[in-house]
């Protein structure tokens, strides 16, 4: 069975998951980096494109089985 390679997320996009992970809500994510609450729909939009899922938790567990945390 071959695996396929993880998606390539942007920074961005990690630094979103990675706030979502530990509980912040869209509107502190914005705050914390500094963009629009509708940026951070649109870079967890793609995060979800990317890894295939359709909830924050699906996305967040996906990442991390994945090991997208680590790289950076």
């Amino acid at each position: 069975m071959t695996r396929m390679n993880p998606p390539e997320l942007t920074a961005r996009e990690l630094d979103v998951l990675r706030l979502l992970s530990i509980g912040c809500s869209y509107a502190q994510i914005g705050q914390r980096l500094g963009i629009s609450r509708h940026t951070v729909t649109s870079h967890i939009k793609n995060a979800y494109r990317k890894l295939d899922v359709h909830t924050a938790a699906a996305a967040v567990f996906r990442a991390m089985n994945l090991g997208l945390f680590r790289k950076r």
